[in-house]
């Protein structure tokens, strides 16, 4: 089975402020210790003030345009991701778009949180495989440092994230030998959006923003961690279960699982359910923290850089987040 369409080229981008465990303990009640054995992360990567998501999203992208050996004018089609956007509105589609020089093509915002990268592959695949487009050029990035509340109250979620940007150019797939996008899996259950959102501003409220707005703090992320920890641990490897019965490949045929980097406990979690080495598990999150969208192509653009992933490999890709949304990807290299 081949893929109608391809990753051709891919990048990342870190800013490159560094925030270690140590640092945090200076803002809260924490400890390198507690930070490490919860979660994984070592450090992560904040970008200064005056520096948006899609600053970091341009970056990521002259990096796969470059990897890809394309001019960027033949990009014919942007898909962003992110749940941070510069604004709250336009989407920083638009705004990669006009820092590229790329005029009048079409800019496309997914919401998908943690899912956000997989979910815009999935957009992706459709449209090179339709022929709709033949160059689409996908972006995940975040700013989450911004938004974190650095009390005691919020460190449990604030000592989680880090900020970054991943890009990938997808491309009709002329070459055949099975490589390729094979599929892409996606579901959701919002019944559960509350335990893990951001839940104001919202346009609900006349006005968006007041003084009780600010004073709830509501406009900060919150999630039940428990339930997170546990429905992801389960959605992850049922999605990648679902891909590889759809391809017809077992557990032992994937050279590579690419999980989204939320939390290491979960990535090991999810190695053991689904029963595969954890020598095959790519994990990077404790350099970066949780990058939310962002983290999966920061993951794979590493490993392909180091040669851990070659061509020919057959790498699964699986997220979770908020929605509760969660995915998978099946990807011959």
């Amino acid at each position: 089975m081949d893929g109608k369409a391809k990753i051709s080229g891919i990048g990342h981008y870190i800013p490159p402020k560094v925030i270690t465990n140590f640092d945090l303990e200076k803002q809260m009640n924490t400890s390198d210790e507690w930070i490490r054995t919860r979660s994984g992360i070592e450090e992560r990567h904040y970008a200064e003030a005056g520096i948006g998501t899609s600053d970091l999203a341009y970056e990521a992208a002259l990096r796969a345009i470059d990897d890809a050996g394309i001019n960027k004018s033949e990009i014919d089609m942007i898909i962003a991701a992110t749940l941070s956007p510069d604004h709250y509105f336009p989407g920083i589609g638009v705004l990669v778009q006009a820092k590229l020089d790329l005029y009048d093509i079409g800019a496309l915002d997914i919401r998908n949180q943690c899912s956000g990268f997989i979910y815009a592959l999935s957009v992706a695949d459709q449209y090179i495989s339709s022929r709709t487009y033949k160059k689409v050029l996908l972006v995940a990035a975040e700013i989450q440092s911004s938004n974190l509340d650095y009390s005691d109250d919020g460190r449990d979620l604030a000592v989680l994230f880090g900020d970054g940007a991943g890009a990938v150019i997808i491309e009709p797939n002329e070459n055949g030998n099975g490589t390729g996008i094979l599929s892409t899996h996606l579901f959701s259950d919002g019944r559960f959006a509350q335990n893990l959102w951001m839940e104001k501003p919202s346009p609900m409220d006349k006005p968006i923003i007041t003084e009780e707005t600010l004073a709830s703090g509501g406009f900060m992320p919150k999630m039940s961690g428990k339930h997170v920890f546990k429905t992801a641990s389960e959605k992850m490897p049922e999605a990648v279960r679902t891909a590889l019965a759809f391809n017809n490949f077992t557990i032992e045929d994937v050279d590579h699982l690419i999980p989204h980097q939320a939390n290491d406990r979960i990535s090991l979690m999810v190695a053991r359910n689904l029963g595969i080495p954890v020598e095959k598990v790519i994990r990077n999150i404790s350099k970066y923290g949780n990058t939310t969208a962002a983290s999966i192509p920061i993951a794979m653009d590493e490993a392909i850089k180091e040669k851990r992933i070659n061509k020919g490999d057959l790498v699964m890709l699986t997220a979770f987040g908020s929605g509760y949304t969660w995915a998978s990807a099946l990807i011959r290299m």
